[in-house]
């Protein structure tokens, strides 16, 4: 005899099994408007390419129909199914909610696709969609690399090039250009392009650090990972399980090293971005690159991607009185190095977000006396309880599930979720708040109380993981100077608007980072750069800008984000590449 967990769980496979049966009868018939019936009236459908070609969320029964009566005859969707091989259909809370949720496949006329289905009861107690992804996985004859090798390759061409000599000879690219120009070898560059080698697609990374991994190595010395190694695995290559917890800067930057051999990638380091147009006519890039011996080179690839991340030209704000007469040293936080030197001498720290909190961290333990200038509020939760918003890598479910399920949260769902998230860490973290607030520091929660991920996807910053430095700020060992009581800066530290002098002889400049449309404004021009608009921070459809997806500009795309981010969204991004070289797209 089942108990009553076991009626629930297979009461919702059989739920799900009838509702995917019978939306597939609707779509079937192209009947999109008896599919839209099938959601709750306020029901969201989040699609990554399966239908759309893009990434894009449909909000109510009337957007829902509205794009499966425009896609449904070129996209043929069919054979719904919940396999065996995924998490089955379960009870689950989400977003406050509790509801049947299925992850699922079916059949595109380009691929095989995927997706997962939340059902509610309506207000007469019938099961409807409150949200549905779809997904397409992979593009039908054109599947990745490692799936095509049916058989291992024993062929020994003795006297010729071996396997070295010609992965060394196609990464100089001295008779070809690469169909794909990768710029930037952090996370971003080195997912995209081993998506991308998967797919046949021949592509070059460049990145102007002397090594691969200084995008990581050369920051500041105490720099780890806020985040479990668990969700932050590259594509096809997961972290070994002796890795930490909090993965250390170097040994991630050793990892990339590692990467980009085991993935046989090809990479150009020392080598910059110096300009570059579009040819519509030739539908190509024309793009000039140095490389570390002076020399340059210019290159003709078919596709541009950004890879910068979110952290690409450091902001210097211009607003700061005095910023300009300040004769101590002065740096951005990315470039902050040998806090050692700073042993017994005073030090600014503008800017209260993470880098900032780490950097005043760092030049007190290495015994400088340290102030942080507050220019705005901050959100600050415990590390512990800011990996609460990766719950799901914690559900004991397959990882591919995770991710799966991790594309699934419509804006809504994300701003609801965060919004609880964000209500239970200030409970569990009201003593370290209070503390804060009692030495003057002034807390912020988000726009809409949806904590750091949130402000992360918004903007890329605002917010501190506590490992230590909100305890010095409370016990007074690291002081705190908000910037509005700051008259303006002199040469010999600050001058407070009572007229006495804060001395310093350093200012780490914790101030952020520009958008990515400065990055494009830098080397391909305004033109370009007012027609693409800003990149990162979500669209009116709840969507992040320009990122991972088609943009106004042809053969022009980005890629950034946390290592999950890119992990995930690097399929989709190599998928519509492949799909455009194959000519399955115009």
């Amino acid at each position: 005899m089942m108990n009553i967990a076991d009626r629930k769980q297979a009461t919702a496979a059989a739920e799900a099994q009838r509702w995917l049966e019978s939306f597939e009868t609707a779509l079937s018939v192209q009947d999109a408007g008896a599919a839209a019936e099938m959601f709750i009236a306020d029901g969201l459908w989040r699609d990554v390419l399966a239908f759309t070609w893009s990434i894009q969320t449909m909000a109510g029964r009337a957007a829902i129909e509205s794009t499966l009566h425009e896609t449904l005859p070129r996209t043929r969707p069919a054979n719904f199914h919940i396999p065996a091989k995924r998490t089955p259909p379960r009870w689950v809370t989400r977003a406050g909610r509790e509801n049947i949720e299925t992850l699922f496949d079916f059949e595109t006329a380009f691929g095989p696709a995927n997706g997962v289905l939340r059902l509610l009861p309506d207000a007469q107690g019938r099961l409807r969609a409150w949200t549905l992804n779809t997904n397409l996985h992979e593009l039908k004859g054109h599947e990745e690399e490692f799936k095509r090798r049916a058989e291992p390759d024993s062929t020994r061409d003795f006297g010729a090039e071996n396997w070295s000599d010609r992965l060394a000879r196609a990464r100089t690219f001295s008779d070809h250009d690469p169909a794909v120009l990768v710029v930037g070898g952090g996370q971003a560059g080195l997912s995209i392009a081993a998506r991308l080698h998967q797919l046949g697609v021949d592509t070059l990374i460049v990145d102007r650090h002397k090594r691969i991994g200084d995008n990581w190595r050369t920051r500041y010395h105490s720099l780890t990972l806020h985040n479990e190694v668990h969700v932050n695995h590259l594509p096809y290559l997961p972290f070994p399980p002796t890795f930490p917890v909090y993965i250390p800067k170097d040994k991630l930057a050793n990892w990339f090293e590692f990467y980009v051999e085991a993935m046989e990638l090809n990479f150009w380091t020392g080598t910059k971005l110096v300009k570059g147009g579009y040819d519509a006519k030739r539908r190509e890039w024309s793009v000039t690159l140095r490389r570390s011996d002076g020399s340059e080179c210019v290159i003709r690839p078919r596709h541009l991607i950004f890879a910068t991340g979110v952290s690409s030209i450091p902001c210097t704000p211009t607003d700061i009185p005095g910023l300009a007469d300040f004769a101590g040293g002065k740096v951005h936080s990315g470039d902050f190095k040998n806090a050692a030197q700073w042993k017994g001498r005073k030090a600014f720290v503008l800017g209260t977000g993470t880098s900032g909190h780490d950097v005043a961290q760092e030049l007190q333990a290495h015994g400088a006396d340290v102030t942080m200038i507050q220019r705005s509020k901050t959100y600050v939760v415990s590390l512990k309880e800011a990996q609460s918003v990766y719950a799901i890598y914690s559900e004991g479910i397959p990882f591919d599930d995770c991710d799966l399920l991790a594309t699934s949260f419509p804006y809504p769902v994300l701003q609801r979720s965060y919004q609880i998230s964000t209500a239970k860490g200030r409970e569990v973290d009201k003593a370290l708040l209070q503390g804060l607030e009692k030495r003057g520091f002034r807390l912020h929660f988000g726009e809409d109380d949806t904590g750091f991920q949130m402000m992360y996807l918004r903007r890329g910053g605002g917010y501190y993981f506590n490992v230590g430095c909100s305890d010095l700020i409370i016990s007074g060992k690291v002081g705190l100077i908000q910037f509005a009581d700051i008259d303006r800066f002199v040469a010999d530290g600050a001058r407070m608007r009572d007229g006495r002098i804060v001395p310093a002889e350093l200012l780490v400049l914790a101030t952020g980072y520009k958008n990515q449309q400065d990055t494009v404004r830098l080397y391909l021009g305004d033109e370009i750069a007012d027609r693409i608009g800003p990149v990162w921070g979500f669209d009116d459809g709840g969507e992040l800008r320009n990122m991972w997806r088609h943009t106004a500009q042809p053969g022009l795309w980005f890629t950034a984000g946390s290592l999950a981010q890119c992990r995930i969204f690097s399929r989709y991004l190599a998928i519509q590449i492949k799909a455009l070289e194959a000519g399955l797209l115009s």
